[in-house]
């Protein structure tokens, strides 16, 4: 099998900086450095490595010897990442994913470019995940349901089986969605909602605020 390419990062912050660790420390990749788009160059180094403006990066990690990863969150309903991960091809780029070790993933790697996979996701067979989509961990991804692109799902989010989740859908922490439903493109689904129907595309579904009860926190007993 052939060595891995060295890895640049789009992206010089928090999503960046989980990435350089995954990839370092998990999957055993040599990050090269980092670049992000000229008009945001603050600082010519992160993490102790270089990092460059994109409309400069080929010159110094020339495609050829180089894969790159789209280490940006959910900005724009996810269409700040599809951008780049689009520009990064233009320019000749591999892209490649994550996937931890500490993942179950039973899909026979049906699971597109650009993925960020953390810790305890689960994936079960006959799942289809798309292009430039971020599991974070905990999510859980039911039998022969249907991620599209672009999507992020946060921590603890559970999507039942046999789901179909437009592009550019973003779902919150502990959210669920029920069996055998779609997901229409550009959803928002917020944390700790119960999605029990199907979604209209461009939908915000929310749960409940947390309401402040009267009583101080000091008040409570056997806490």
């Amino acid at each position: 099998m052939a060595a891995s390419r060295p890895l640049i990062l789009f992206g010089a912050g928090d999503i960046a900086e989980l990435a350089h660790f995954y990839f370092s420390r998990d999957a055993g990749r040599q990050v090269a450095g980092f670049c992000v788009d000229g008009a945001y160059l603050r600082e010519d180094s992160f993490l102790g490595l270089p990092v460059v403006a994109f409309e400069e990066v080929a010159a110094g990690f020339a495609p050829a010897q180089h894969d790159m990863f789209i280490a940006l969150a959910y900005a724009r309903m996810n269409d700040l990442r599809a951008e780049k991960l689009a520009a990064a091809e233009a320019a000749g780029y591999g892209l490649t994913s994550y996937i931890s070790s500490r993942a179950t993933v039973l899909n026979d790697g049906r699971i597109g470019v650009n993925a960020f996979v953390q810790e305890d996701v689960t994936i079960q067979p006959f799942v289809t995940i798309g292009r430039n989509v971020t599991l974070w961990a905990g999510a859980t991804i039911s039998h022969h349901s249907r991620i599209g692109d672009n999507v992020f799902v946060a921590p603890n989010a559970v999507v039942s089986g046999g789901v179909v989740v437009g592009d550019n859908c973003f779902l919150g922490v502990n959210s669920t969605v029920r069996n055998h439903i779609t997901v229409g493109p550009r959803c928002v689904i917020g944390a700790g909602a119960v999605l029990l129907r199907d979604a209209e595309p461009g939908g915000v579904y929310r749960a409940p605020s947390a309401t402040r009860l009267a009583q101080d926190a000091d008040s409570l007993t056997g806490l």
